[in-house]
């Protein structure tokens, strides 16, 4: 969801053996290589070693460690289902038939493109523009973005209230970039995009020059939109991506647009205001519609329609959706195994249904009590950070003290499950469950304009290994699935739990008072609550990050992306700083010694650098700077502990250190 700041805590995980009570896997280490020197190799060489790249991984770290597990756990429980005969309505029978369908090879190839043929006619039969957006939305309705796209959620300046809100889209590789960069790495997505979109055409029953044409369609449209729309780090800007207004000015800004034909499409009867994110790219788009023959619109929008339906449809699709998205983009080598295709379609369609028999059976009420007690103690560690910095005025600490009490914490899986007696699977076909399945998702959504935001709502499946934070509800949610090892363990001690999930919770919180977090107060509005002079203090300090990271060397000749990757920068200083303070606080009470020749400080610092273990390819590590707000794994470690001086005492990096910062030169927010 576009309002979400995800903190998506991105890839690496140990193996549980060899573990002992401090947590620590001695194997996952490389002791050939000094802390002083490379701290990741150092802390994670062995793990990377024992855990080479597959050919179905573009990466594969701890984080894919779990997803895997948890996957193997849910392969079992909707196999159960998938097996046996279940009641018509059931969640069981919807779980079951999805899965089914997916691993129905035979069927799938047998029918080839013929689940998207009717729709695809349609949309050549389109004679004039005024027919354009009916279909955008009848697309839509499918779960297939198209031009731009639009959806229902807090108002960001009126938290309390649900809004329609419009966005930028249309453009199929995300990134502006891609379109227009004119180094050779672009390039080559580029040059095998226009492949995949032709290839898609001529299995689709076109001829290769009929393919050859629509694929020049098709980047057409995507290219002018893509000229026009915000980059990722302009979409870091609340500010600027927020342009309240009322139906009728809507109606008169972009008056080339059919906004009733639209938004009955949608069942929505009534919009009095809503917010435009970006206005440029959809003046484009408006343009277009308006003077692009239909011709160059009906390819891009089957196009649309096959690019999306392609993973349900016959392996020669599923194959050339992989050739791209899959090795050129990622670098991957081979497509997952289909079980774990299916378990991924069932989860995307049922997932509070999956993740409800998840957490029966994996998830420990006492895990969930011991998280709770662990972002307490944090959320105390993180206002003694805020009363002691000095360049925060009072006023403003007061406030963010307020922020901070007001944190709505989520743990483990929602208190009320996702109602999906509504949704109908049935044995049709696979492609047409999906549709289903995604315009019960889209009337959900569109059913709460003008109520209350739900604050209870998740926004992640509690099977999910990943943590967020939102602004909109100022809220930190930990999903059941990160809630095991390598991030928390029961059985480990303080220093590994407060080095491993105590991190991710610092980091969660942090979020509140990043680069964009600070703009929203205690309500989830988007306001400005510092006092005079604060934000600019602020500013000056959090540039100390984007020039370093601005200085980081990827790859040969690529930098990584400073301004994007500000604020998960920041909440990793500051997970950083607070759990190790909550960390130094529970050993008052707690005293920990040595284990296996570490200390308790140097455990706590082994655990934080193993989450980030994991090998990646060179061309994920350049769709990832392009695109992505989260450092690289590596830079993770290397690039935040040298701001941290716990760590210098920790392992008694000198100034000879080639990772070594001089106080003066280091980040130093929260």
């Amino acid at each position: 969801m576009a309002v979400l700041v995800a903190a998506a805590m991105t890839g690496c995980a140990g193996q549980k053996e060899a573990k002992t009570t401090s947590g620590i896997n001695l194997e996952n280490l490389d002791t050939t290589v000094a802390p002083s020197q490379d701290f990741y190799r150092y802390a994670c060489g062995g793990w990377m070693k024992n855990h080479p790249l597959t050919d179905e991984y573009s990466r594969y770290g701890t984080f894919e460690v779990l997803i895997e597990n948890n996957r193997k756990q849910l392969q079992e429980l909707i196999e159960g289902l998938a097996s046996k005969q279940n009641e018509p309505g059931s969640l069981a029978q919807k779980i079951g038939d999805v899965y089914n369908m997916a691993m129905d090879s035979v069927t799938l190839n047998k029918e080839g493109m013929a689940p998207v043929k009717a729709e695809m006619d349609k949309i050549a039969a389109l004679k004039d523009k005024k027919e354009i957006i009916p279909m955008v939305v009848e697309l839509l309705n499918c779960g297939i973005g198209t031009y731009f796209s639009s959806f229902v959620y807090a108002d960001p300046k009126n938290s309390d209230v649900n809004m329609f809100q419009i966005a930028q889209g249309g453009f199929n590789l995300g990134e502006k970039e891609y379109y227009l960069d004119n180094d050779s790495a672009t390039v080559n997505v580029r040059e095998n995009y226009k492949k995949y979109i032709a290839k898609l055409f001529t299995l689709a029953g076109f001829s290769e020059a009929e393919a050859q044409q629509k694929m020049a369609d098709v980047m057409e449209i995507e290219t002018s939109i893509a000229k026009e729309a915000f980059n990722a780090v302009q979409q870091r800007n609340p500010e600027a991506n927020y342009h309240k207004m009322s139906y009728a000015d809507l109606k008169k800004t972009f008056s080339g647009i059919d906004w009733d034909t639209y938004l009955k499409g949608l069942g929505i009867k009534e919009v009095t205001e809503l917010n435009v994110m970006q206005i440029e790219p959809l003046k484009e788009v408006e343009k277009l519609i308006n003077t692009l023959p239909v011709s160059k619109h009906i390819s891009y929008l089957q196009y649309n329609l096959l690019d999306a339906a392609a993973p349900y449809l016959s392996d020669d699709f599923v194959t050339a959706r992989f050739d791209f998205y899959g090795k050129v983009l990622s670098g991957r080598q081979q497509n997952s195994p289909r079980w774990k295709r299916a378990v991924s379609a069932v989860e995307s369609m049922l997932g509070e249904a999956v993740g409800q028999m998840y957490v029966e059976k994996y998830f420990p009420a006492a895990a969930k009590e011991r998280m709770v007690k662990l972002v307490k103690n944090l959320q105390d560690a993180l206002g003694e950070r805020i009363k002691a910095q000095e360049w925060m005025s009072d006023s403003t600490k007061m406030v963010a003290l307020e922020k901070l009490s007001t944190f709505h914490v989520k743990v483990g899986y929602p208190d009320k499950w996702k109602d999906y007696s509504n949704l109908d699977i049935k044995k049709d076909s696979y492609w047409a469950n999906a549709c289903r399945a995604n315009k019960w998702g889209l009337d959900d959504m569109y059913s709460r304009l003008g109520k209350p935001v739900d604050k209870d709502e998740w926004l992640m499946t509690p099977q999910t290994v990943n943590a967020y934070y939102n602004p909109s509800t100022n809220e930190i949610c930990f999903p059941a699935g990160i809630l095991q090892y390598p991030f928390f363990d029961m059985n480990a001690d303080d220093a590994f739990n407060y080095g491993a999930i105590g991190v991710v919770i610092g980091h969660e919180m942090t979020h509140g008072f990043d680069d964009q977090g600070r703009q929203y107060d205690k309500n989830g509005n988007l306001t400005d609550w510092w006092a005079e002079g604060d934000a600019e203090r602020f500013d000056a300090r959090a540039k100390v990050m984007v020039d370093f990271f601005n200085n980081i060397e990827v790859l040969p000749g690529l930098k990584a992306n400073g301004q994007l990757t500000l604020g998960e920068n920041l909440a990793d200083h500051g997970g950083l700083n607070v759990s190790y303070l909550a960390f130094q606080n529970a050993m008052k009470e707690n005293p920990l010694g040595d284990v296996d020749g570490f200390t308790p400080e140097q455990r706590f610092f082994l655990a934080y650098a193993t989450v980030w273990a994991a090998n990646t390819r060179e061309e994920d590590m350049r769709s990832r700077t392009k695109s992505d707000p989260h450092s690289l794994g590596e830079w993770r470690v290397n690039g935040a502990l040298p701001h941290i001086q716990a760590w210098y005492d920790a392992f008694n990096i000198t100034p000879e250190s080639p990772m070594y910062i001089a106080p003066e030169n280091r980040v130093n927010i929260w």
